[in-house]
């Protein structure tokens, strides 16, 4: 939509001026966007459907290659200027911050929502929360509503004045920790860090969310579930089979 605003506007700025789209496929998503493309359209902006193959320059003037897929045959097309209308990418730091914040990304590099339902503005992460493009590609009415979702939730916890935390979280016996470091790793939610006095383990109970993967790739058996020992599974086991 985005590629047919600026069309709209060189219309308006230019009324001399022939404006041709190339395209694969139109989704006019969101309110009143099929209508404003409509608009545009009658403004005589010309759409046309095909592949763009190559551009390049001939004398003063751009060349493009296309394939037309409706007619089935190649198009050139001359023009003065050629703007490529690309797909949103996430931004070149997006990686760097995903790292430090443990944010998990997408499969497309965007950070992802903790449910895409019940928490769509939430992340795994307590307090960080998501607003506009970071999350995905959307329009600006998205993208406001986006940001008054996030302010609203990060909001409740000032309010209320209290953090709750999980109560099932992982504790490292210091006794049997070899400081080996596999825990800091394997965590999505940097809970544990190796203590640089001690050379063991700490697990920060605030940043912890009880999944228990560090307990069960700790090659010491240093680190144990609160309320979900390996004693406490056994005998819930034990009385199952009991009856």
């Amino acid at each position: 939509m985005y590629t047919a605003k600026q069309a709209r506007l060189v219309r308006e700025l230019l009324p001399e001026a022939n404006v041709t789209v190339f395209f694969i496929d139109v989704r006019a998503f969101g309110k009143g966007a099929e209508e404003f493309y409509d608009e545009v359209r009658a403004k005589r902006v010309l759409y046309r459907r095909g592949n763009v193959s190559e551009i390049y320059r001939r004398g003063d003037r751009v060349v493009l290659m296309a394939e037309d897929t409706l007619l089935h045959h190649p198009i050139e097309f001359e023009a003065d200027l050629v703007v490529l209308a690309v797909g949103m990418e996430p931004r070149s730091d997006a990686a760097a911050l995903s790292s430090l914040l443990k944010l998990p990304r997408s499969s497309d590099g965007f950070f992802m929502e903790s449910h895409p339902k019940l928490r769509p503005v939430d992340t795994v992460v307590d307090g960080v929360f998501l607003a506009g493009c970071c999350q995905g590609p959307k329009d600006i009415p998205d993208t406001v509503a986006q940001a008054k979702a996030a302010a609203s939730s990060a909001l409740i916890p000032l309010i209320r004045g209290t953090v709750p935390v999980e109560s099932a979280t992982a504790v490292v016996d210091v006794e049997e920790c070899a400081g080996c470091g596999m825990c800091v790793d394997v965590c999505p939610y940097g809970a544990p860090a190796l203590d640089p006095f001690w050379s063991v383990s700490r697990i920060n109970a605030v940043l912890c969310k009880g999944c228990g993967t560090c307990a069960v790739t700790c090659p010491s058996k240093a680190i144990r579930m609160q309320h979900f020992t390996a004693e406490q599974v056994l005998a819930q086991v034990d009385a199952l089979i009991s009856g």
